[in-house]
């Protein structure tokens, strides 16, 4: 279309567009890293597994959508979403053109119960890497947001939101290689952890474990942003 063909559109035309919000919820608890889908129980895409979405009313502001989307389909509140991308392929909404907009959050999964409602005929958490064919373009909506998740662990301390308040190195080291999908040699990953001064070691050990208890360990909220103040963190995996 030339540019002359641009001018020449009607400027209804340029609010005939709807938006949508998709969540990409992954949930971590210590032994797999899980995104939880929906089973759709209307068109399109009936019977789809599919990322909680829907589309936003037209007053309604986006993150208000999504965080009310979230509720409608899987009853789960208070999740702390942020926004990841933008989707806007023209033809990626067999309805018309719906310009998404994907927000995410990792929680730990024992903390909650999701359960269908509204249209929603089902929830599951699905492993990653094992998710069966999604709706939509959910696919590459998950591909992006698990890409974001792992640019963002090696900047912040996502692990602070899914271990427990107090863990052990072992467990850290964990949740990098579930999420990283590869093993980190444990002398080296140990050598690493020694810059991160906001990782506060106790006085105490673990209990009722069947091997040698390990100390345990806190995150200090204040002395990382202390140190986030004054450098830059990357966490060098």
């Amino acid at each position: 279309m030339s540019q002359q063909d641009l001018y020449s559109i009607p400027i209804d035309d340029f609010f005939k567009s709807a938006f949508s919000v998709d969540c990409v919820i992954f949930g971590y608890d210590g032994k797999s890293l899980d995104v939880l889908l929906i089973k759709r129980g209307t068109e399109p895409f009936k019977d789809f597994w599919a990322l909680p979405g829907d589309l936003v009313y037209p007053a309604e502001d986006l993150d208000v959508s999504a965080n009310r989307v979230l509720h409608d389909l899987t009853s789960l509140d208070d999740i702390p979403v942020t926004q990841v991308h933008t989707f806007g392929k023209v033809n990626r909404h067999p309805l018309g053109r719906v310009i998404t907009i994907a927000y995410t959050a990792i929680v730990e999964k024992s903390h909650l119960n999701p359960h269908p409602a509204s249209w929603a005929e089902a929830t599951e958490w699905h492993p990653v890497g094992d998710v069966p064919k999604l709706a939509f373009d959910h696919e590459e909506i998950l591909g992006n947001a698990l890409l974001h998740l792992k640019n963002l662990a090696k900047a912040e301390p996502l692990w602070a939101n899914v271990l427990p308040k107090k863990f052990t190195l072992t467990q850290l080291q964990e949740f990098y290689e579930i999420l990283f999908e590869k093993k980190f040699d444990k002398g080296n990953f140990r050598k690493k952890t020694r810059d991160m001064h906001f990782l506060q070691k106790l006085s105490e050990l673990q209990k009722n474990v069947n091997h040698r208890p390990s100390a345990l360990y806190e995150f200090d909220e204040q002395v990382y942003l202390e140190q986030k103040n004054v450098q830059d963190l990357l966490f060098d995996l």
